[in-house]
């Protein structure tokens, strides 16, 4: 899912706000945006019922509408994995007290943190009459949802991290290509023309070049070369490949996937790169592992994880605790399940309507999948 998302740049002592950018587009037409605006909607009086950790959660229903929606959140996990879920819980009750309740019946299932479980559960969702899923937060089920077909399958909005999605299976989280394509367009719309990718070679590979191919030509840039890189060397051969390759690029985007960017950062700080003329883009994959000095003067598009939009004073207010980005993925994936099911009906959950170019707005800005 594309949100609205800042580019950050990297110093090495702090970070940085170089430019902000929406990659969304504008808001959806009709009824739809409208009731998903939730600087609109006044506070709720819902109480916090939060699951408990440790042992397995009963089903839960939540509203009383005709649109059955499943969710799927790893409530009784352990660690963090099981708070994210918790959390999620309490975003999907208050939308459900905001939008949802007489338009929605929300059936939440505890995925227990568990993969296997998860596509069992998935399956279930998929077979058994939901409009809509909304989860799992764990990828390998969500992958294997993403194979499977069938004409009456009701479109699954995953909560996975670093889920690239599949026909009717979007991803919502913030992925890899999302961020690269972002990170580009950032330095696209500066006046930057001509740039190059390199990227973990594999299935990510191909649609980080699309979505950022995509990205740069709305700034009328291009993406001079793709070089996909194997985990054996490190990408420094992609590095010394791109000299004979492209001539004196803008931009050097640096998609490294599950692998650390430090072998390629080193290479082309050896080419000086980045300079005065050349930028470095990472993903937002370079921030699950700590700063380092090589990260210098690279821009990143991320997600602010304090950015929860209007909701936050409401969600503080209800639960007692500060909102976080994991709380605006399930408000807004609630929340346009309500708003279309307003707008359009129980059977309007359709490509049409979800792959909206016009997209919709959430509580952290413009979003569209």
């Amino acid at each position: 899912m594309e949100a609205g998302r800042q580019v950050l740049w990297l110093r090495t002592r702090a970070i940085a706000f170089a430019l902000a950018v929406t990659l969304s587009g504008c808001q959806s037409k009709g009824s739809i945006s409208e009731v998903l605006d939730p600087a609109a909607i006044a506070a709720p009086g819902v109480q916090n019922d939060a699951a408990v950790a440790g042992r397995s959660q009963a089903t839960q229903s939540i509203g009383s509408g005709s649109t059955k929606i499943t969710m799927l959140l790893p409530l009784s996990a352990p660690g963090a994995t099981g708070e994210t879920g918790r959390k999620m819980l309490d975003a999907a009750k208050l939308a459900m007290a905001d939008l949802g309740n007489g338009l929605l019946t929300l059936t939440v299932e505890d995925t227990q943190g568990d993969s296997a479980h998860a596509s069992e559960l998935s399956i279930k969702a998929i077979t058994t009459g939901a409009k809509v899923v909304i989860g799992p937060t764990e990828l390998p089920a969500a992958q294997h949802i993403a194979k499977l077909s069938g004409p009456k399958r009701p479109p699954v909005l995953a909560l996975a991290n670093n889920f690239t999605g599949g026909p009717g299976v979007y991803a919502v989280r913030l992925s890899e290509a999302d961020s690269a394509a972002a990170g580009a367009a950032g330095i696209a719309a500066k006046g930057s023309k001509k740039f190059v990718l390199i990227v973990a070679a594999g299935s990510n590979g191909s649609a980080v070049e699309k979505r950022v191919a995509n990205s740069l030509s709305i700034y009328g840039a291009t993406l001079a070369v793709t070089i996909p890189y194997s985990a054996g060397d490190g990408g420094t051969k992609a590095v010394t490949d791109m000299g004979s390759l492209v001539d004196a690029p803008d931009a050097v985007i640096v998609a490294s996937g599950d692998d650390s960017p430090l072998q390629i950062l080193a290479a082309l700080k050896s080419k000086d790169i980045p300079g005065r003329t050349i930028a470095v883009v990472g993903t937002n994959r370079w921030l699950e592992r700590p700063i380092e000095p090589l990260f210098e003067g690279a821009y990143i598009a991320t997600l602010d994880p304090r950015e929860t939009g209007p909701i936050a004073d409401r969600f503080k207010t209800t639960y007692n605790y500060q909102p976080d980005v994991n709380v605006a993925y399930a408000y807004d994936m609630v929340a346009l399940t309500a708003g279309i099911a307003s707008a359009v009906g129980p059977d309007g959950f359709s490509k049409q309507v979800l792959e909206n170019p016009s997209g919709f707005r959430g509580s952290t800005g413009l979003f569209r999948f």
